[in-house]
């Protein structure tokens, strides 16, 4: 039972469940029908699939690391081995490829593409300062587009993958400020390590107003209800105003990890615009 736990963890259940969420709202808003299908439910799986091995190729790269930052994770303490990781992604990048072939063709490529982004993401991209961080927002916005192409109807996915790309990429920058005293231990060029604390939080505030912004567009170029509008506003760009607040504060370091939750929290509330603006 131990292990069943460590093995869920290893594969960030909240992450999984995000995702899920991401799909089956992509899902939602680009389909003409309301009723499921069992290629919504294949297309729900593979994406968790996919999700978890990402996590988890990304845990096996990151074990010495870990070791400093976060040593309480399945892999540095030892509840999972090595040996069990690389197993583990193998399963879960091989189902999610079995389950999407049973989908569509399309389908199928997407996912391949993806698990080949984390792959190198994982091995070599994510010492690369900013485009670590962009490879992962990339993979979120992909799952908006996986929603589409499963209905054959990417167009109406990319407004919300261009949103999911953008949060993910300030939530990713705060991690790498978390990390810092682990990854420059192990010589990792992130961003905050190569060009300091200060010019990060300029970025991650100016990707943040970014996004405020962006999120207007939706409505202003009518293509989201009024419902969308309102509900962005009360339950997105107030909370990202709150973000800021917080971000800017003097021991902005002791909250990141309430902020990252918060974005994630955010992110979900984003979705909930999205599909009241469109229904």
């Amino acid at each position: 039972m131990n292990k069943l736990f460590s093995i869920i963890e290893i594969s960030r259940p909240v992450n999984v469940l995000i995702t899920c969420a991401v799909v089956s709202v992509s899902i939602l808003i680009c389909s003409s029908s309301s009723f499921l299908t069992i290629n919504i439910l294949l297309a729900i799986l593979s994406a968790a699939l996919v999700t978890g091995a990402g996590n988890v190729i990304n845990d096996i790269y990151d074990i010495e690391i870990d070791r400093i930052n976060k040593p309480n994770r399945p892999l540095p303490s030892g509840r999972i081995s090595e040996i069990e990781a690389i197993v583990l992604f193998v399963l879960f990048s091989f189902f999610s490829l079995i389950i999407a072939y049973f989908i569509s063709i399309p389908a199928l490529v997407l996912v391949l593409i993806t698990l080949v982004i984390l792959f190198l993401y994982s091995f070599l991209i994510k010492a690369i300062p900013l485009a670590g961080n962009a490879i992962v927002a990339l993979c979120t916005g992909l799952a908006f587009i996986f929603g589409g192409v499963v209905t054959q109807n990417v167009g109406t996915a990319i407004i919300p993958a261009i949103f999911a790309f953008q949060i993910n990429l300030v939530r990713e920058i705060l991690k790498d400020i978390e990390d810092i005293k682990g990854d420059t231990k192990y010589n990792m060029k992130t961003f905050p390590i190569k060009f300091g604390l200060t010019k990060t939080k300029v970025l991650a505030n100016g990707f943040t107003i970014l996004l405020i912004f962006t999120t207007f567009y939706p409505f202003i170029a009518r293509l989201y209800k009024i419902e969308y509008f309102f509900t962005v506003l009360f339950f997105v760009n107030l909370p990202l105003i709150f973000f800021l607040k917080e971000f800017n504060k003097t021991n902005f370091i002791n909250l990141l990890p309430k902020l990252s939750l918060l974005l994630k929290l955010v992110m979900v509330t984003g979705l909930i615009s999205i599909y009241v603006g469109l229904v």
